[in-house]
């Protein structure tokens, strides 16, 4: 069963969140500690999927489309920043009462999740940080970006043209990756032109660079609740990063995921699911 609930987010932003399992009911509701599932830039509450299914045997999991994303809104005029984001994802933890809660977060997600952990330590019990980077970006990651979205072959005619680009022909691709063509193709939506993005890419860009040219390490140090800090092996955390953000965490703990990119959670679901979930048993233990 999958159920969304509508959240009213930062500034009446409408934000759809979802469960993909039975709901609980009152009694467990109350009983069942808390998860929220943040997606990553261009990414939506659907890739939690797989991850919000196993999590419903012991955890109340809601993923959320974060604002410009998803079937959320998307508003013209923004805003996208960060404070946006992290305002959003607080709403949805009291609104859902979900709290005190674990945050899981993909890439942007991840930055959402920890920049909240910080802010609200009241609302997070627990903290999973996949794939994403501590360091600033730079000027030439944005540029890069904005080149890659205008390569963008749109529209597609079909959805298999949606996966074989994105899995093979992207130029970002280094080798075939069918799991990276699924996943785009689940961000798109069809108009009488073909085959395009939920999304609007220049409000991606936007996003994008309100957290790009700015490092984070202040915030990460000020995460008090258990954090594992988890990259694939091919992903874009580096190892030598990954290890020197669990150092500045006052709970920080380290895993890595063999034969997976930075889509960890969506392209190696089984090796994703043996590095959380032991974390996660250990936070509801204590």
């Amino acid at each position: 069963m999958v159920r969304r609930i509508d959240v009213t987010g930062a500034g009446g932003v409408r934000l759809a969140a979802w469960e993909f399992a039975d709901p609980p009911k009152d009694d467990q509701r109350r009983s069942e500690p808390g998860v929220l599932l943040l997606h990553g830039l261009m990414g939506r509450a659907s890739h939690w999927a797989g991850s919000a299914r196993w999590l419903a045997e012991r955890h109340r999991a809601v993923a959320l489309d974060q604002r410009g994303h998803g079937q959320s809104d998307k508003p013209a005029g923004g805003p996208f920043t960060r404070e946006a984001y992290v305002d959003d994802a607080e709403a949805a933890l009291e609104q859902l009462d979900l709290a005190p809660a674990v945050l899981i977060g993909h890439s942007m997600g991840a930055l959402t999740a920890w920049q909240l952990a910080a802010r609200r330590p009241d609302l997070v019990s627990g903290l999973v940080i996949c794939d994403m980077r501590a360091s600033a970006l730079g000027a030439a990651s944005q540029r890069e970006w904005s080149d890659w979205f205008r390569a963008w072959p749109v529209p597609f005619a079909t959805l298999a043209d949606v996966r074989k680009w994105f899995g093979e022909d992207d130029p970002w691709v280094e080798r075939p990756n069918p799991a990276r063509g699924t996943f785009y193709a689940e961000v798109m939506t069809e108009s009488e032109e073909g085959w395009g993005p939920v999304f609007d890419r220049e409000q991606m860009l936007h996003t994008r660079e309100t957290w790009v040219y700015d490092a984070h390490w202040e915030e990460l140090a000020q995460v008090q609740c258990p954090t594992l800090v988890v990259r694939g092996l091919d992903g874009e955390l580096g190892r030598a990063e990954a290890q020197e953000m669990v150092r500045v965490l006052p709970r920080g703990k380290y895993a890595e995921v063999p034969d997976a990119g930075h889509l960890v959670h969506y392209d190696q679901p089984e090796g994703w699911r043996a590095v959380v979930e032991p974390f996660l048993d250990g936070v509801l233990t204590g």
